[in-house]
């Protein structure tokens, strides 16, 4: 059974995660007491479900301290299970609440104070973040680009083995905190001072050209390219459910994009599970 525990910070996309995972065949249950947690899986054994998570978070107050101990619980019985956590920052979560005209479900013990309430949050859930199989940071993706990473990372059968996001990004909009590798390619040739490549993206065909065909990019994918064919497999040996490897330019619209591809098709064709997400591609940077 793929049993995942969906956990994070409020307001950082929980709930639209879960839809995600529902939407892929997994039974999902939200809210659930950190000590139902083995009965649910001896349950979910016993009915023989392959695919189940549940989501557990601050809203179950002083209950959710107990999750640590249901988790060490569940390893000391062999029960497999992973942890998938999101997060974002502390302005997104601020705007999102104040969007949704909801109350912090530690706002109350924090006297009234959001902020206070989201650091008592985040140090809450550290040492949950240090043990989770999955990072993912919600800040600057929308609701269908969060869908798109959930899928692409449960998809398929978990015994493939370890799966790989090549994520493009801008470095002006910040840096993917999930990520276990990054790339800068803002030394490479920019398609974005070519006037008729502009408006366009690393994912058409003439922006991919132009960055692909470049000298410079062809020495730095050679060199890219024998890196990763060493580091990956480490990171397998050491039993690594995903690794994300964030591939920035400025704007994240055109060379990220191209590399993120590429390096994608690469490690596909090295029989890994690899994704390309392009996070930033719909974010248009000033002329």
């Amino acid at each position: 059974m793929e049993f995942i525990l969906v956990t994070g910070l409020s307001g950082s996309g929980k709930s639209k995660a879960v839809d995600a995972l529902e939407d892929i065949g997994f039974f999902c249950v939200d809210n659930m007491p950190p000590s139902l947690i083995e009965k649910f899986y001896r349950l979910c054994t016993d009915e023989h479900m392959e695919k189940v998570a549940v989501v557990t978070d601050a809203r179950g107050g002083y209950l959710f301290q107990g999750l640590v101990g249901a988790l060490s619980a569940l390893t000391a019985q062999k029960l497999p299970y992973k942890i998938l956590f999101l997060e974002c920052s502390d302005e997104v979560i601020y705007n999102r609440f104040q969007e949704t005209r909801r109350r912090h479900p530690l706002q109350n013990e924090c006297g009234g104070s959001m902020t206070a309430a989201v650091q008592r949050e985040r140090a809450l859930l550290e040492p949950l973040r240090g043990e989770a199989d999955y990072v993912i940071d919600t800040t600057g993706i929308s609701p269908a680009q969060l869908k798109e990473r959930v899928s692409e990372l449960f998809l398929g059968d978990a015994i493939r083995g370890m799966s790989i996001q090549c994520l493009s990004f801008g470095f002006k909009y910040g840096t993917p905190s999930e990520a276990d590798m990054v790339l800068d390619v803002r030394c490479l040739p920019n398609p974005f001072y070519v006037e008729a490549l502009r408006p366009l993206t690393g994912l058409q065909q003439e922006v991919a050209d132009y960055v692909l065909g470049q000298e410079e990019t062809q020495g730095f994918l050679m060199r890219l390219y024998e890196l990763v064919d060493y580091l990956v497999p480490l990171y397998a040996e050491e039993g690594k459910s995903s690794l994300v490897v964030a591939v920035g330019c400025t704007g994240g619209r055109h060379r990220s994009v191209a590399i993120a591809e590429t390096l994608c098709r690469h490690l596909n064709e090295r029989e890994w599970k690899a994704a390309a997400l392009h996070r930033d591609i719909a974010k248009v940077r000033p002329a």
